[in-house]
């Protein structure tokens, strides 16, 4: 992009302005003028005031309008309307003394201007009106190219276009702007109306995220329904038919989230392809109906099943899309296809050859009513193929569960191979190694290469480090550090740090003081901070990383702090006990004191359990200072930390709400002395100073990904602080709140009843993502040898009874654990659950899909034995899930008849 400078043509040589005296007044008097009307935030005086100035009296009110937009910045919140009124001043009379394009791009994108008022956006139009089209093209180009501004500043960006007359800058936020401005009653009028309507269209049906005026869910009838509209500009010819279908099948190949697929889905329904249409796309509708969401993926199989009907569906697209579709999870779309593979080969038998290999796919899928309806399939057109075919399929019988090997037999016979035996063996991850935390950062460049990323508080070990490279560089060469910090992050990241003091603003915090920016006080202030007996244990763990980095901010490039005790050794926060040692030996050896949080959470950090703790409190001992005498008590300490967990009833009025399983949760932590006498503030509540009483708390949010390294030696500790947090996920819909079991699973200290609600809650998350992540916590703690699956088991059934945890949640996170091959453990768990759940007064729903499950891990670990209730579900009459699957878990425990599996209602 070539950079456009532009004298504007009102800026002649300065004539007289006259003052209120009469006398003539010159140049300066019309720029103080001018500055006096911005101060007083009179914006609509501006463009009036500009017109006498000249390029060189433009360029003098220019550094002045730049000085007080610093002062602006700096005013506190007591003059924000004040502020407000300057910055709309600012925002007309900046863009009429600039000349460079770029400039003034980047003076009307400021995030302390732009946005203001949208009205002001014609001021800032009159005061350019004299600039070319060139240059006006070049502001609107870069300005639409920022997606924020662009969105708020549709009107200017428009105007620029208009007087330009360069093209629609089709861009997210432009998209945005034109979708806030045009959407309401009178829609359709104004896309026929709009010149922009073919080219913003053909965006908004590309774009990764649907506005959300086009992705609300509001009736076809209704005014302001995008896709009826469009549908309707295509009729009438404003739009090109054949254009804005290919838009919407390739948003829709591309996949995302349905929210953004509703509306291209939408549009390409209410256009109805014509079925010559159809036939142009069979490859997308394949790959759709393959990968594409289920609501996606749902539409291309009914179009392909129309086009199959009608006899226009290749075979070979037919087995290509089935094998595909069979490979899918949901259970509906698996049926529906194979229900239409059954049509077509009831009107076209010969077709067999090539569908009947894709049907087969189905004989590996995780549900076995889905097993035996492909086999059932199968069977009934085997005689339509030849010997190579039936070798392939019998080959393919082999995925078949153990129910169905009789069946799978009596179809295929001696071609069928014989079914491998020997022991059972468990699949379990590899036990994770000890991973060590890389070195600091070794100069000053590479530290602020970690600084400056912007997720660097997400990431808990790239934190530490550059947290640690950040006091080992400023005690050696604080002034370096100083000034590769200034040059590496822009001033408006201290004065927020500066106007919300109240913040820790994580890192950054740290960072102002080192530049001066954080008055003393404030950092004093923040240092006496003390969580309250009613605190929730969230604000007790992001409270102590407050904690290190505010005494971190009143420490940093003094002889005080030369380097962190608390850093890390391992990934998960821990701390080796003799590299503990030697740390607190090089502090005696230059004479400095432990800075007490950072040797308090470094104290909470060493890892007691490691087997060369006896050798290093010996060692810590010795050293002869009072920091190495606690290093040595702590680690002789079997005892340090404590938590307690229990419930409250459903009812019962001691409960914070209205009964639901975060309102019942109370969480106590052990009496602990030395805590409470020894240790900073910040960690008393590890100490029992909390008050034991069931709270809600919005605090799960903050600092969520850094709470598992605080306490990474005492994970019961940390699963009683993570329980309210996890249950907000069973009760909300709240995501990401399972983030810490990994570190919970990899952390040290035993393994109690704590840590198992922790899995429990985890495996019943609402998010499929959080699911996932507690059931990798779960192999994890089974290949240490660390898991009590009856525990958790126990755990489970009394909180899917009472209705905390939906059983298909917990279902699909069992079976997603299973199918990894890990099915002792989870039967394991099943066994310790069901009984309750199977003897339960009212039905519980879903039952008959974690029997499914439950079957499915006894046929495959070869468990054998009772289980009470079992046989009575069993034996009721009818076919349902709950009755079927009753019965194949007692044959496969070896209780029951025999029986081949009736066919699912």
């Amino acid at each position: 992009m070539t950079r456009s400078v532009q004298t504007p043509a009102c800026a002649r040589p300065s004539a007289p302005v006259s003052t209120g005296s009469g006398r003539p007044a010159g140049p300066e008097a019309a720029v103080e003028a001018l500055l006096d009307a911005v101060r007083a935030g009179r914006a609509h005086q501006v463009p009036e005031l500009l017109e006498p100035l000249d390029a060189a009296a433009r360029r003098k009110a220019l550094g002045r309008l730049k000085a007080l937009r610093s002062e602006v910045r700096a005013w506190d919140g007591k003059r924000w309307d004040e502020a407000g009124r300057v910055r709309r001043a600012l925002y007309v009379a900046g863009a009429g003394c600039h000349t460079d394009a770029a400039a003034t791009a980047a003076w009307l994108g400021g995030r302390d201007l732009a946005g203001w008022d949208p009205r002001h956006d014609a001021l800032v139009l009159s005061v350019v009106a004299d600039r070319d089209a060139a240059w006006m093209a070049d502001v609107a180009e870069r300005l639409a190219g920022r997606r924020a501004v662009a969105e708020s500043g549709y009107e200017l960006i428009h105007g620029l276009v208009v007087r330009s007359g360069c093209p629609v800058p089709a861009t997210d936020g432009y998209v945005l702007g034109w979708t806030r401005r045009i959407t309401g009653g009178k829609l359709l009028q104004r896309l026929r109306e709009d010149p922009q309507t073919p080219v913003l269209v053909a965006h908004a049906l590309a774009m990764g995220e649907t506005p959300d005026r086009l992705a609300r869910p509001v009736g076809p009838e209704a005014p302001a329904h995008w896709p009826t509209a469009i549908t309707a500009l295509v009729a009438e010819g404003v739009l090109d038919r054949a254009g804005v279908m290919d838009q919407c099948v390739s948003r829709l190949l591309r996949g995302g989230r349905a929210r953004d697929l509703r509306f291209p889905l939408e549009v390409l329904r209410l256009l109805a392809p014509t079925g010559e249409e159809l036939r142009e796309r069979v490859p997308d509708w394949v790959g759709m109906a393959a990968d594409a969401p289920s609501p996606v993926a749902g539409y291309a199989q009914e179009v392909l099943a129309g086009l199959a009907a009608a006899g226009a569906l290749p075979a070979g697209a037919l087995a290509e899309m089935t094998g595909a579709v069979l490979f899918r999870t949901e259970k509906k779309l698996v049926r529906a296809q194979l229900a239409l593979v059954g049509r077509v080969l009831a009107r076209d038998p010969g077709a067999a050859g090539e569908l009947l290999p894709a049907v087969a796919e189905a004989f590996g899928h995780e549900d076995t009513g889905v097993q035996e309806r492909a086999l059932k399939l199968v069977g009934r057109y085997l005689s339509a193929v030849d010997a190579e075919v039936r070798g392939e399929l019998a080959e393919a019988a082999g995925l078949l569960g153990p129910a169905h090997r009789r069946a799978a037999a009596e179809v295929f016979g001696d071609a069928l191979a014989e079914a491998v035996t020997g022991p059972y063996e468990e699949i379990l991850p590899p036990v994770p190694g000890p991973e060590p935390v890389a070195p600091a950062a070794s100069t000053v460049a590479e530290l602020v290469e970690e600084l400056v990323e912007e997720d660097l508080m997400e990431d808990p070990v790239a934190f530490e480090r550059a947290f640690d490279g950040l006091v080992r560089h400023a005690h050696r060469d604080r002034a370096a550090v100083v000034e590769a910090v200034r040059e590496a992050f822009p001033k408006a990241s201290w004065e927020t740090v500066h106007r919300f003091a109240h913040h820790t603003h994580g890192i950054h915090v740290v960072l102002a003081a080192l530049l001066g920016a954080v008055e003393r006080s404030v950092i004093d202030v923040h240092r006496a901070e003390v969580p309250g007996r009613d605190s929730c244990a969230h604000e007790g763990l992001s409270g102590i990383l407050d904690a290190r980095l505010w005494e971190a901010a009143a420490l940093i490039g003094t002889d005080e702090l030369p380097f962190p005790l608390a850093t890390p050794t391992l990934r998960t926060g821990g701390i080796d006990p003799l590299v503990l040692v030697e740390r607190l030996r090089a502090y005696r050896d230059a004479g400095v004191e432990p800075a007490p949080v950072d040797l308090a959470q470094a104290l909470v950090r060493v890892l007691r359990a490691d087997p060369a703790a006896g050798r290093a409190a010996g060692e810590a001992a010795a050293l002869g200072t009072a920091a190495g005498l606690r290093l040595a008590a702590w680690l002789r300490d079997e005892d340090a930390l404590g938590a307690t967990v229990r419930f409250f009833p459903r009812g019962d009025r001691r409960s914070s709400g209205e009964g639901w399983l975060i309102d019942r949760i109370v969480v106590g932590f052990g009496e602990r002395a030395v805590v409470r006498e020894e240790f900073p503030a910040a960690f008393h509540w590890l100490g029992g100073t909390l008050r034991e009483t069931p709270r809600r708390c919005c605090h799960w949010i903050d600092h969520r990904a850094q709470w598992a390294p605080v306490l990474p030696a005492d994970r019961e500790v940390l699963a009683a602080c993570l329980l309210p947090a996890m249950a907000h996920s069973v009760d909300g819909d709240q995501r990401g709140a399972t983030e810490p079991l990994t570190g919970l699973a990899e952390a040290g200290g035993p393994v109690g009843r704590a840590v198992h609600l922790a899995l429990a809650f985890g495996l019943g998350c609402v998010d499929a993502d959080d699911r996932l992540r507690a059931v990798d916590a779960l192999l994890v703690l089974a290949s240490r040898g660390e898991l009590n699956g009856r525990a958790l088991g126990t755990e489970l059934a009394w909180l899917v009874a009472e209705g905390s945890l939906k059983p298909n949640r917990l279902t699909d996170a069992l079976r997603t654990a299973s199918a990894t091959g890990a099915y002792g453990t989870v039967w394991t768990v099943l066994e310790a659950m069901l009984p309750e759940l199977l003897g339960a007064e009212k039905p519980v729903r879903g039952l008959g899909e974690m029997l499914a499950v439950a079957a499915d891990c006894v046929e495959r670990c070869g468990a054998r034995g009772g289980l009470a209730g079992l046989e009575g579900v069993a034996s009721a009459r009818g076919s349902s899930q709950l009755v079927v699957q009753a019965g194949r878990l007692l044959n496969a425990l070896g209780q029951g008849a025999d029986q081949p599996l009736a066919e699912t209602a």
